[in-house]
């Protein structure tokens, strides 16, 4: 098969529509996920856990399942990469660490037990900064992972892993995770989609960052995204929050909208950093294009909570939920995780119900503002292009209580989506001078991902992003 043909540079919707037509087998669609991954993941270091028996395994189950004449679940034997931050029977869980043993787990966490019960064939794991505090995929275990389109460029982070397995076609698909822009800057960085769910709308077993996180994927398509959240978002009745269920599934919001919307573009003159150039020139034709379609589109002075609540999330919340993992030596870390640990302990509870109260003020500033001021809010993903592999990872570990001003730029307009629980969405609409994709964030209202679905199934058709390979 030529690699123009490949199932794998193609998307998850359609390799799973193969295997129900009995084009491709589950077991042929495996094989060929390991080739791949014998080929290309040594430039890449996207993937740090693969157990080939098993993944076969897998497939085979689903090719009996095929066989048999049982229902076929919506993505049967489509191979799926899970980020190495989540529990899945029979495999390890190091969180990136090489302070968290290896030993296999017995239990799925929620989201696993959704990829599995739509028919995902579990391939291996996938690479991410230790305890997912990073924008940059590099940690002291498994090392750096690479950028497909410039293997001297990062993946971004934290699910960078995910995002350079998925562009390299290694998977059409890859499980991903995002507490503060961790879809959505690998999302940019690798020239993907990449849609951060409303808050509890994936259920999960705890509010991870204080509810600030939650599981997603990465994927080519806006198809493809909004079918997968089709899968994990089957409602949570026993979850602390309850989002607002869907008028109707996803996947049957790859339509135009149906009314006229107020497309508000982030004035940049509040965000307290520099915006990179070919970040701020993507916006343009993605807001033309939505202007075109009848939308009106004006630019707006958003509120994105206070720069010093922004840095207590990262220094108080994040740090507290690190120092609640199965660490088994602290001296085993990486710096700038031993230094988060040393602040957590001297964090007393009052600062920490401080802090939340006026995380939980802020956001309702925040999120008045849709509906109100506008119906969507356009910005860049990042305010800065891909910068070099490790560089993040490096400032990070020589200076831990320094600025790092590079990390803060790559998170800035996605932080708050988080914070405040909104739904937003990374669309791989530019490219900057060097030739690396740049991607533009919308961010909807509560409970809204049909409208990102709706303006990014348009913008996809506008800029053919899924037509891009990297070389």
């Amino acid at each position: 098969m030529s690699e123009a043909s490949s199932p794998l540079d193609g998307s998850a919707v359609d390799l799973a529509k193969d295997i129900r037509d009995g084009k491709m087998s589950p077991v042929e669609a495996m094989e060929l996920t390991l080739e791949r991954i014998d080929e290309r993941n040594p430039a890449l270091n996207a993937v740090i856990w693969c157990d080939r028996e098993q993944a076969l395994t897998a497939a085979r189950d689903s090719q009996e399942r095929i066989d048999s004449g049982a229902p076929i679940r919506p993505f049967e034997g489509v191979p799926l990469l899970l980020k190495d931050f989540v529990n899945a029977v029979g495999q390890p869980n190091t969180m990136g660490s090489r302070a968290i043993d290896d030993a296999p787990a017995t239990q799925d966490d929620m989201v696993v037990s959704l990829f599995r019960n739509a028919g995902f064939a579990f391939v291996g794991r996938t690479n991410t900064p230790e305890f997912v505090a990073l924008t940059d995929t590099m940690n002291s275990r498994y090392g750096a992972t690479k950028n497909p389109w410039n293997l001297e460029r990062s993946a971004g982070g934290s699910s960078g892993g995910a995002g350079s397995a998925v562009a390299a076609g290694l998977v059409t698909v890859a499980h991903a995770s995002d507490g503060g822009g961790s879809i959505r800057i690998p999302g940019s960085a690798n020239g993907l989609v990449g849609v951060k769910p409303s808050r509890s709308r994936v259920p999960s077993e705890f509010g991870h960052w204080n509810f600030a996180s939650t599981d997603g994927v990465l994927t080519r398509t806006v198809a493809d995204s909004a079918a997968l959240l089709d899968v994990l978002a089957p409602g949570d009745a026993a979850g602390w929050f309850a989002t607002r269920p869907p008028a109707r599934p996803f996947s049957q919001e790859l339509r135009p909208t149906d009314r006229s919307l107020r497309i508000g573009v982030l004035s940049l003159s509040n965000i307290g950093v520099t915006v990179d150039d070919d970040c701020v020139a993507a916006v343009e034709p993605a807001t033309r294009h939505l202007e075109k379609l009848g939308h009106s589109v004006t630019t707006v002075d958003a509120f994105f909570f206070e720069p010093q609540t922004l840095g207590a999330f990262v220094g108080i919340v994040m740090s507290a939920y690190t120092a609640n993992s199965p660490i088994t030596d602290p001296s085993l870390c990486d710096a700038f995780i031993r230094f988060r640990l040393d602040g957590a302990r001297a964090v007393t509870s009052i600062d920490y119900v401080a802090l939340e109260i006026e995380l939980q003020a802020q956001a309702r500033r925040v999120v008045a503002q849709w509906g109100d001021e506008f119906d969507v809010l356009v910005t860049p993903t990042m305010a800065a292009t891909v910068p070099p592999v490790g560089q993040v990872y490096h400032e990070a570990n020589e200076d831990p209580g320094g600025e790092r001003l590079l990390e803060r730029r790559m998170a800035t307009f996605t932080l708050p989506a988080n914070l405040s629980g909104l739904p937003a969405a990374t669309f791989p609409v530019g490219v900057d001078r060097d030739g690396l994709p740049v991607g533009v964030q919308l961010i909807a209202g509560p409970g809204e991902e049909a409208t990102l679905f709706q303006l990014g199934h348009s913008l996809e058709q506008e800029f053919l992003w899924h037509q891009r390979r990297p070389a």
